[in-house]
């Protein structure tokens, strides 16, 4: 039995590139997001003690504190639109390169 040593290098770089490009996309379409004034705040879920879950007080002051942030964005109102729509073609970039991997692996 022997190992085809090219074949297993190819697809290392494969997955590392194909896992880089997705983190990078998503990050670029998050960063893109809060640039356009939609600072995504996350709810929280009753968790073990280990995460520490926000109170509602909490909760209020981090979306007041997101939407003072967005009030302040130098950004004209075009700007923003475009970094929306950048953020989600970032985020449809991201679901297109699961989903064919998805495929790749169903399909085969």
């Amino acid at each position: 039995m022997t190992i085809d040593w090219l074949a297993f290098l190819q697809v290392f770089l494969a997955a590392l590139t194909a896992g880089v490009v997705v983190v990078g996309f998503y990050a670029l379409g998050l960063r893109l997001l809060a640039r356009s004034g939609r600072i995504p705040v996350a709810l929280p879920a009753t968790f073990t003690d280990a995460i520490t879950v926000l109170s509602p007080k909490q909760i209020k002051r981090a979306e007041k504190s997101a939407a003072k942030a967005a009030a302040k964005s130098p950004l004209t109102e075009g700007a923003k639109r475009l970094s929306l729509i950048g953020a989600f073609a970032c985020f449809a970039v991201c679901a297109l390169a699961v989903g064919s991997g998805i495929l790749l692996i169903v399909l085969g």
